[in-house]
């Protein structure tokens, strides 16, 4: 069994029916202090996946950590008013050895995140 821990991520955009393709995410380990240190980035593909977002010399230990979605740029682009400038999600990695999928399900006013497989 592996004992490296791995994020992906997909950003779909409902409103289109799509990949969102071209969004920068940046990954964050969260301090108890409330700190955020920046360990990864990545873009999402045509297909709006970020395969893995930490490479293999990221050790991801217990903790918490934040997935930053710069979605202002992705919808300037296409010409589409938006809410949101910037969507953050926190969530928890318990331990060693596993993949955490952090989906992001998309709209200009609205979006739903959940863990994926």
């Amino acid at each position: 069994m592996s004992t490296h821990t791995t994020i992906s991520t997909h950003v779909l955009d409902t409103a289109l029916g799509a990949p969102a393709a071209d969004v920068p995410v940046t990954l964050a380990r969260v301090d108890g202090g409330g700190d955020a240190t920046v360990l990864a980035s990545g873009v999402t593909n045509t297909d709006g996946r970020v395969p893995e977002l930490a490479d293999a010399d990221v050790e991801l230990t217990a903790g918490c950590y934040r997935l930053c979605f710069d979605v202002a740029g992705y919808f300037a682009s296409s010409r589409r008013e938006s809410f949101y400038a910037e969507i953050c999600v926190s969530f928890t990695i318990a331990g060693a050895g596993q993949h955490y999928h952090v989906p992001l399900l998309l709209s200009p006013f609205g979006y739903a995140t959940y863990r994926g497989s």
